[in-house]
């Protein structure tokens, strides 16, 4: 049995806790909402028990300058969850995880807001001050006073930090951006993570080694790899490779415009060919073999490697030789989530995005068996309906 399984067998069959309500004496809710309607489910810590606990009956706090409330349509539930529900990942505790999510607007104060109430949105997963050295030199992602959703202690603000709840608040400094019709609630909740953070690695990518008759590399078989497929073909390259290690997803990699890869050696003909590769399988063993593969002024975008265990096993004389460009990528900026929108939006009829998500659906109460149906990794996705 592996060790994820064990965590959950271990977690979920022995701590979970019965379903619970609170702020049973206040009934006077900040808005008009039925006594059980506002949910969340809090994550006390992979060793703690019980690891969860479904509040129910909850008070939402009156809104302040600039925040805004919206209901969850869907969760999509993120490899860095099971990561840190399997302890493989350290996160404060209690909080309630989830950061991929649709959102449905229920109301706001802020002054300048373009959405209306019941539009549909997608939001950044981290909120900044929008005034500090890196939010003023496009790293906003690195804010000095950063806060990520579904990363976050629930005494840090309003305690409706996380997607795994039916409702949200959204910080004043967060981008909320109106969803078109086209694209459906499943797929919406991938874009304020996976997308945005691909689309990001693609923008990083410098000139030299981008478009038509140029060669890429993506390293990573999952949402991400996936998304890249499509983006690194929408821009025209010659071949977009995709190498990975689950044989069952090889038609949907060609269906994204990719080239399936199982072997390394099946890419040695392309040594010293490739113009640019990038890295979202999260494994340094890796990074040798790319090195190897890309062509003198190539480029190595790094996104997935988001661990300690990351030591690489390459000398500098291999990247001053040859001349190469390696990029850190970490998340994404307001623009990239704005691209990202609009990359589904023009291009929703051309890749089966349908196919990256589950069919079948999770309603918040079952988190634990959507957590363990991702762990399987059968679909890139598993959607979470509070």
């Amino acid at each position: 049995m592996s060790f994820q399984k064990l965590i959950l067998n271990t977690c979920f069959k022995s701590s979970f806790l019965i379903p619970k309500e609170v702020n049973r004496l206040n009934h006077n809710l900040h808005r008009k909402m039925s006594e059980k309607s506002v949910q969340r489910y809090v994550f006390n810590g992979t060793n703690a028990k019980p690891v969860f606990e479904m509040e129910s009956g909850l008070n939402l706090p009156d809104l302040k300058d600039g925040e805004v409330l919206v209901k969850v349509r869907s969760a999509t539930i993120c490899l860095s969850d099971i990561h840190t529900v399997c302890g493989t990942r350290t996160e404060p505790t209690p909080s309630v995880l989830g950061h991929e999510a649709c959102v449905e607007i229920v109301s706001h104060k802020r002054k300048k807001f373009e959405l209306e109430i019941g539009d549909r949105a997608t939001f950044s997963i981290a909120d900044s001050c929008g005034s500090c050295e890196f939010c003023l030199n496009d790293l906003s992602q690195k804010c000095v006073k950063l806060f990520k959703y579904g990363h976050a202690a629930m005494n840090n603000g309003t305690g409706f930090n996380g997607c795994y709840a039916s409702h949200i608040i959204i910080r004043p400094g967060t981008e909320v951006i109106k969803l078109p019709d086209e694209i459906n609630d499943g797929i919406a909740s991938t874009i304020n993570c996976a997308l945005a953070t691909m689309v990001n690695c693609v923008d990083q990518l410098p000139e030299n080694v981008k478009g038509s008759n140029k060669k890429a590399l993506i390293q990573g078989d999952g949402m991400l790899g996936l998304y890249g497929c499509a983006l690194l073909n929408e821009l025209g390259f010659s071949k977009v490779y995709c190498s990975g290690n689950k044989q069952g997803r090889n038609n949907l990699i060609k269906s994204f415009g990719g080239i399936p890869i199982l072997e390394s050696a099946e890419l040695e003909p392309e040594v010293n060919k490739i113009d640019c590769i990038i890295e979202v399988c999260g494994s340094p063993d890796v990074i040798p073999t790319g090195i190897r593969l890309l062509k003198p002024g190539g480029a190595y975008v790094f996104a997935g490697m988001v661990h300690p265990k990351t030591a690489l096993k390459i000398t500098g004389e291999q990247l001053i030789r040859k001349c190469l460009t390696l990029k850190g990528v970490h998340n994404y900026q307001g623009k990239h989530l704005k691209k990202s929108v609009e990359f589904l939006k023009n291009s929703i009829h051309k890749y089966p995005f349908e196919k990256l998500i589950s069919p079948t659906h999770f309603a918040l109460k079952d988190l634990p068996d959507a957590i363990d149906k991702a762990i399987k990794k059968e679909y890139p996705r598993i959607c979470v309906i509070p």
